[in-house]
């Protein structure tokens, strides 16, 4: 199920299961936890947490779950090799584990999100015993010295022409989902009959649990007749990165990963409108800002200039 809103119907499950407890008992399940390394209950009490009290709320996409859930086990099985104690871990051993992911090259985002899921799952362990302690105060990731646009790149207008060509037409219709809609993967999987009209869909559980109207492109519109959405035909995001992969190693098109089919859409629409306002709007930005990177990925003047001499 793409959406965290899923886990509240059907039986009760473990975030629920704490969620319901009273304050003293989840207190003591939650030191139990913590002293038997129990980092399965630990997470779903992180999670819980999130749902509960988060901005997102019930509707935190299942890939924000995912990764949080990565970030607290990486830090809880660093905090067991080190001897850290969890509850009374200090600003200097969070600064040491942040530190120590950028010593051995992890990308700056990977990081930001790693501290991030750690952030919030100390606010679950304040929210379950009140306890006070955050390794990770005053701690700030190394800025990323490579701005955002040499990072990453978009997939090129051939290229994804190759793949959709080469595209069954179910996973045709997916490709085109990102590259022409510029919908994220986890938007792309999630689409339902129901959600498309003639000319537009609706993503109604974007990132933040933000909804948006999408215009449709032609293609799009004749992939989506080639071959209509069903629910039985939903694909995890593993089985359609792995199947990306082998269809870039096919057709010999570099694999960037599905997100750069996004920032293809935001670059084509940069190039051909000029107009970032156009940008924000396709992929759903809220600030113009953050559709600044399309218009330098579409900017030609540089490479024609300097291609010239």
């Amino acid at each position: 199920m793409p959406y965290a809103l899923e886990l509240y119907r059907g039986p009760l499950n473990q975030s629920q299961r704490l969620l319901s407890l009273p304050r003293a008992e989840l207190r003591r399940q939650t030191f139990q936890a913590v002293q038997n390394g129990d980092q399965q209950t630990l997470c779903d009490l992180m999670k819980a947490h999130l749902l509960a009290f988060g901005e997102a709320g019930g509707r935190i996409s299942d890939h924000t779950l995912r990764s949080y859930t990565t970030s607290v086990r990486q830090f809880l099985t660093y905090a067991k090799r080190n001897a850290v104690n969890i509850l009374r871990a200090t600003p200097e051993q969070g600064l040491l584990w942040v530190r120590g992911m950028e010593t051995v090259g992890k990308a700056a985002a990977t990081v930001r999100v790693r501290m991030a899921g750690v952030r919030a799952f100390y606010r679950a362990l304040r929210w379950a015993t009140d306890i006070q302690t955050d390794p990770l105060q005053d701690v700030k990731a190394m800025r990323d010295p490579t701005p955002p646009w040499e990072k990453r790149l978009p997939y090129q207008v051939a290229e994804i022409d190759t793949l959709v060509n080469a595209s069954p037409p179910k996973f045709r219709r997916l490709i085109l989902l990102c590259a022409h809609a510029g919908l994220r993967i986890s938007e792309a999987l999630s689409v339902k009959a129901d959600d498309v009209t003639e000319d537009a869909l609706m993503v109604r559980n974007g990132k933040g649990g933000k909804a948006r109207r999408v215009v449709l492109s032609r293609t799009l519109r004749e992939a989506l007749k080639a071959a209509p959405l069903c629910p039985e035909e939903a694909m995890t995001y593993q089985t359609a990165r792995r199947t990306l992969k082998a269809l870039c190693d096919l057709t010999a098109v570099p694999y960037r990963a599905w997100h750069s089919m996004r920032h293809y859409a935001g670059t084509r629409l940069s190039r051909e409108t000029g107009s970032l306002e156009c940008v924000a709007r396709h992929l759903g930005h809220t600030n113009l800002a953050t559709a600044r990177i399309y218009a330098k990925w579409s900017d030609d003047a540089l490479v024609q200039s300097v291609g010239n001499w």
